[in-house]
């Protein structure tokens, strides 16, 4: 879900402008799940760009402190939310941990790295949501160290059916800044991609696990 509109197309527009998100309709990308896709969304770019990445640490936290006010840690998901978790934790003055797919194999066999306490409560920054699979087995290994996770906020999302009924199933709450819907709409009138592009970025969004170009 995203609160504030204006954020959502200047978060898409900067995206855009620094090629954080690349949409290719005519040479579609092959992502690691197999989907054929016209678009790929890479937001750890971002942190190459000090203006833009201090928007994006602005508006995250500036919304967690409106959604959840001021929780006792900022969790990022490894790897891409683990800086611009940093950036947010950091913002606010809070404590910052992240969480790995799995944990070590060696060592003190860590999947949360840093300092968390049972019962502190936490809100997840992600960088990028696609069907959610990753970002929910953060929030589990968390629940499972004992975290209450007051929610998950995003800097952009697909805006899956699979990944609404993913968070849904799990009674996680998710906000993103921007969304494919602003994106398209941002790439559409400022011209970014011409009518047929727009057609095919349409048509892969209604049915993206099974789309062919």
């Amino acid at each position: 879900m995203v609160l504030n509109k204006d954020t959502a197309k200047k978060t898409a527009a900067l995206l855009l402008q620094i090629n954080a998100i690349k949409l290719k309709p005519e040479n579609p990308f092959t992502w690691a799940s197999g989907w054929k896709s016209p678009i790929y969304c890479d937001n750890r770019v971002l942190l190459s760009y000090p203006e833009i990445r201090n928007y994006i640490r602005e508006k995250m936290g500036q919304q967690v402190e409106i959604l959840y006010s001021k929780p006792d840690v900022i969790a990022g998901v490894a790897t891409g939310a683990i800086g611009i978790g940093m950036l947010v934790a950091d913002y606010l003055g809070l404590p910052f941990v992240y969480v790995r797919p799995e944990p070590k194999s060696h060592g003190r066999k860590n999947q949360i790295e840093g300092h968390l306490e049972p019962n502190q409560k936490v809100v997840v920054i992600e960088d990028l949501i696609s069907t959610g699979k990753s970002s929910l087995n953060a929030v589990q290994a968390l629940e499972a160290s004992g975290a209450d996770i007051q929610g998950m906020l995003a800097i952009f999302t697909y805006g899956f059916d699979v990944a609404t009924t993913n968070f849904k199933n799990k009674s996680i709450e998710l906000h993103t800044l921007s969304d494919y819907a602003h994106l398209i709409q941002q790439a559409s009138e400022t011209k970014y991609i011409k009518e047929e592009q727009l057609n095919t970025l349409l048509e892969w969004k209604s049915n993206p696990s099974t789309w062919q170009s």
